[in-house]
Order: structure tokens, then sequence, then C-alpha cells
């Protein structure tokens, strides 16, 4: 037997080992993985419309192509109800695909509030910008300047500091990720309104 038929042969058994052990422990950590996923997404949900009965997905709603484009995919529309059955709030999960360290998912929540939905918060589901700028985004500071903006409104970045009822003050040195933010809450405002103008 030749050198290089015993060097395929090695190679292959390698490759096959390797293989094997590799899909050994994705089955092992799948479920966990899984697990740990849908808590987060729990506990996203519960943190901007708590004390909801359900959380009911509305996973063939034609809203959630509503305001999907290249740079923003919305992956779910989520109704909350109380005991009764009754709507209490919308949670809309976004991926915006323009983040300076890759994709943003977060989920954005919505309530009624003196007769307009508005917004009850942004969670961020995974994010991983450039720590002590785009990672910023991750702070209540910047999270809170979403609270209460009118899901009716498509919001602006601004950069000097004094926001108006439509506009968000950019991350310093995060404009980048400061944008992706505020575009994947604007894919949500249209998500939940085309949502509420065929169910509403």
């Amino acid at each position: 037997m030749s050198d290089n038929i015993k060097t395929a042969i090695t190679l292959f058994l390698i490759t096959l080992i390797s293989g094997l052990a590799l899909g050994a422990v994705y089955g092992v950590t799948k479920e966990p993985i899984e697990l740990a996923n849908q808590q987060a997404t729990m506990e996203a949900y519960q943190s901007l419309i708590p004390g909801a009965a359900d959380y009911q997905e509305k996973t063939d709603d034609p809203s959630l192509t509503a305001a999907a484009d290249d740079s923003v995919t919305v992956d779910s529309l989520v109704v909350a109800v109380d005991e009764s059955g009754a709507d209490m709030g919308y949670i809309v999960t976004v991926t915006s695909h323009s983040g300076y360290g890759g994709d943003i998912q977060m989920t954005v929540g919505y309530a009624e509030q003196d007769g307009a939905i508005v917004n009850t918060g942004i969670s961020f589901l995974s994010i991983a910008e450039t720590a002590g700028l785009g990672m910023n985004a991750d702070t209540d500071e910047f999270k809170s300047q979403f609270v209460g903006k009118d899901a009716a409104d498509q919001l602006t970045v601004t950069k000097t500091g004094n926001a108006g009822e439509t506009e968000v003050n950019a991350i310093s040195g995060a404009t980048v990720t400061t944008s992706a933010v505020t575009s994947a809450v604007n894919a949500a405002n249209l998500c939940v309104q085309a949502y509420l103008g065929a169910n509403g």
C-alpha cells in the first residue's frame, strides 16, 4: 500500500471520528441551548408586558412582512393577553442586519396608553457590538429613550444630545449601532401598526 493511500485513509478516519464527536456534542448541547433561548425570550416578554397570563405568537400574520427589508427582519409578533383573553399589549421580535458587530436581535414591547399604542421598552436577545461603545446600547440610559414613543412614529437618530419626541440620541462613537437599533424599532412599529390595522 502506497504512502498516499495510507495518508488518505488516515485523514478519512480522523475526519470521520471528528465528525461523529462533533455530532455527539451537538446532540448533547442542542436541547439546553434551546431551553436557554426560550427562557431568555420569555424573560424579555415578561419585562416588556408584565403580568400577562399568556403570550400568543401570531406566526402566519401578514403584518410580519409589513416592514421587512434587506436591513431588518421581523421574526415574530406576540400578543400578550390577560386571564380573560383580552389583549394587554404586543411584542415584536426583530433582527437588524446592520449592526457594527453583526446581527442585533431584540424584542420591542407595546401597550395602550392614553388612547395611543406606545413603546413599553426594548430588550436585546442577541447583541455583539464593540465593548464600551456599541454595547452601551444595552444600558438602561439608552434603552429608556424608546419608552413612551408612539408606535405611529418613525424615529430618527440625532447627535445633538437633545432628542425630540421622534428622535433618539446617538451613542457617542457608536452611530452605526444606534441607527441599527432605531431601524429595528421602526420596523417593529410598522409591524404592530399593520397588525392593529388588520385586527384592531
